[in-house]
């Protein structure tokens, strides 16, 4: 989810708060019947929009950063994709667009626990959008899986566990990943809802006017753009890789507002390349460690709190990462008597966004 920055607006702030070029065109008649009427019949004139302005936007936006993997909406993220390569095509006779994609990613599934793995796939969306209002709704909506998704298993942490092993109800590990979060994330298409004053929120799956998507922090009285606002669930000797999140410009900051509940974690902020090869090595089995490069920002953060704070830093790029693990930061695990081999998760709640 983005949200507009209103003070001290450049144009790459401005663009970059833009999921869709499109909506830069449709912004300027959003509250306009007379203008909200024509485009909101003609078909045409949305597609010309789209395929005119909007369709070049799809994969930079879909590769700044990673996809939380999830059951559902409201569930906690259980893992993460990241896409790498991206392409795209425009169909005017057929009016859709096909995105070829391609990345790797980790997830979190018991009894295999941290599982990497990488994925290919083509999809082909119906682009459209709405008008209803001060809001514009912009939908990628599936028309049909193009190829795909080729969905590899690497690392499985458990090595007595058959990767071929059922989870219950969900079939076999590798179809559980493959086709029912990652391909199922895929094939949800998006949903954009876009307002000149509350900014830009993003969602998988379709949502119609006026209901807007579910986050677990409040930010509707703030005019910062908002990277993101979920739920994870970091178990026991695992991590999550945030972001990457981008500082545009000097004199920003990167605000943090987080809480965990059950394990205390550590919060790092690395930069992208630090944070790259971090999680290379996170998701292909490499020995739990530190950071391969400096920690830019960040510290221990106890259950039962709330903090939040600004972090200055230089342009560019960053991870911030939720670690429950032993090997790096301060704080360890703690032991569940329950489950001592499993130790404790921590569900973490958490909001990203770009101060001036």
């Amino acid at each position: 989810m983005f949200t507009r920055v209103t003070a001290r607006k450049s144009s790459r702030t401005r663009g970059a708060a833009l999921t869709i070029a499109a909506m830069a065109v449709a912004t300027s008649f959003a509250g306009c019947p007379c203008i909200s009427g024509p485009v909101n019949a003609s078909p045409a004139l949305r597609w010309f929009l789209f395929s005119n302005f909007g369709a070049s936007k799809i994969c930079p936006e879909m590769l700044k950063s990673g996809m939380s993997l999830k059951l559902q909406d409201r569930s906690p993220a259980i893992g993460r994709f990241f896409p790498m390569q991206c392409s795209y095509n425009v169909d005017d006779s057929t009016k859709t667009v096909t995105v070829n994609i391609g990345g790797t990613g980790y997830g979190y599934v018991m009894p295999a626990k941290r599982v990497g793995f990488s994925l290919t796939a083509s999809v082909e969306y119906r682009p459209d959008f709405q008008i209803a209002g001060d809001d514009i709704y912009i939908w990628g909506k599936l028309n049909r899986v193009v190829q795909g998704p080729n969905f590899q298993l690497g690392y499985v942490e458990n090595p007595v566990v058959d990767v071929m092993a059922n989870v219950t109800p969900f079939g076999n590990i590798a179809n559980f990943l493959g086709n029912q979060v990652v391909a199922g994330m895929l094939s949800q298409g998006f949903t954009v809802v876009y307002n000149e004053d509350t900014g830009k929120e993003f969602t998988l799956g379709t949502i119609l006017p006026p209901a807007k998507p579910h986050r677990p922090f409040d930010v509707t009285s703030t005019s910062y753009l908002t990277f993101a606002n979920e739920v994870i669930e970091v178990n026991a000797q695992q991590r999550d890789y945030l972001g990457p999140f981008e500082i545009v410009e000097a004199g920003q900051s990167l605000f943090l507002k987080i809480s965990t509940e059950g394990a205390p974690v550590d919060v790092m902020i690395v930069d992208k390349g630090t944070g790259d090869a971090w999680r290379e090595a996170y998701q292909t089995g490499k020995p739990l460690g530190p950071p391969m490069g400096p920690v830019q920002a960040g510290g221990p953060l106890q259950p039962g709190t709330v903090d939040s704070r600004r972090y200055p830093l230089r342009p560019g790029l960053y991870y911030v990462v939720i670690d429950n693990t032993s090997a790096a930061g301060l704080v360890s695990p703690p032991v569940n008597i329950l489950n001592p081999l499993g130790g404790t998760a921590a569900r973490v709640s958490y909001l990203a966004q770009l101060v001036e």
